[in-house]
């Protein structure tokens, strides 16, 4: 049985005093009971990392910490990157890599995506690997193939003891920020393949046992339908894991 996640990525929101606020709301929100059924992430910008981490930590909270980004290499002349090393002496045990605002925005390649993926889970924190199509694709009916091969890139040459570390989310382009998301049955679809795609790479257990999230506009109204379906695991949220009783819903919902 696969333990469900409740990802929150801040995006680039909340100076530091509005991060220490935002965490303390949720975790006076989250009884401390859920966390034995539902896995907490939240996932501040990188100057919010360290308060954020300061509150959990005073309260005692089990809710984790992750970040938005990393680079591949450990330390060096990469102006403006953030290694692994340095997250790992944070606290941090997870990160978000090939997010669509990465590869669409900033030109992230699967490579680099790979990359990421192996220097993080050769550091100890665990990569959330997103993939996910476009309008333009979707429309054209070939966002399975799409899709799949983001997750063949983006985990070649893993075996199936590195995916123990790895959470996969799939995020529509065309259902992130725009209010718009994908039915239960289209997220279901796309999730089912992903998963037969690790069945493919790893073998039918460990596919079995890695959680994929949901990734687009997933909030308390449309929560229950999503993670009714078999092969989502939760889901990596943003608008909603800014408010925090929007995102205690979230996480309760994740409980039943």
């Amino acid at each position: 049985m696969r333990k469900r996640m409740i990802a929150g990525n801040w995006k680039m929101n909340n100076t530091r005093p509005e991060a220490v606020v935002l965490t303390q709301e949720i975790a006076n929100r989250v009884p401390a009971a859920w966390l034995d059924q539902v896995d907490v992430v939240i996932i501040p910008p990188f100057i919010d990392l360290l308060p954020a981490l300061t509150v959990l930590d005073f309260d005692k909270n089990e809710i984790a910490v992750g970040a938005q980004n990393c680079y591949w290499e450990d330390h060096g002349a990469f102006t403006g990157e953030v290694s692994v090393p340095m997250l790992k002496d944070l606290g941090v045990t997870y990160c978000i890599v090939g997010h669509s605002e990465r590869r669409g925005l900033f030109g992230e390649t699967d490579e680099d995506v790979n990359k990421k993926v192996k220097a993080l889970i050769a550091g100890g924190i665990t990569p959330i690997m997103c993939c996910g199509e476009s309008l333009g694709i979707r429309d054209a009916g070939e966002y399975i193939e799409f899709v799949t091969a983001q997750v063949d890139a983006g985990l070649a040459g893993l075996d199936d003891i590195d995916m123990k570390n790895v959470v996969v989310a799939y995020e529509p382009i065309w259902a992130i920020g725009t209010g718009r998301t994908a039915t239960p049955e289209q997220a279901e679809e796309v999730c089912a393949a992903i998963r037969a795609k690790l069945a493919d790479m790893f073998g039918a257990e460990t596919a079995e046992a890695t959680r994929i999230l949901y990734g687009g506009s997933m909030k308390p109204e449309n929560v229950d339908g999503l993670l009714a379906m078999e092969d989502i695991d939760g889901g990596l949220i943003g608008g909603a894991s800014l408010k925090s009783n929007d995102f205690k819903a979230l996480i309760e919902a994740a409980t039943k």
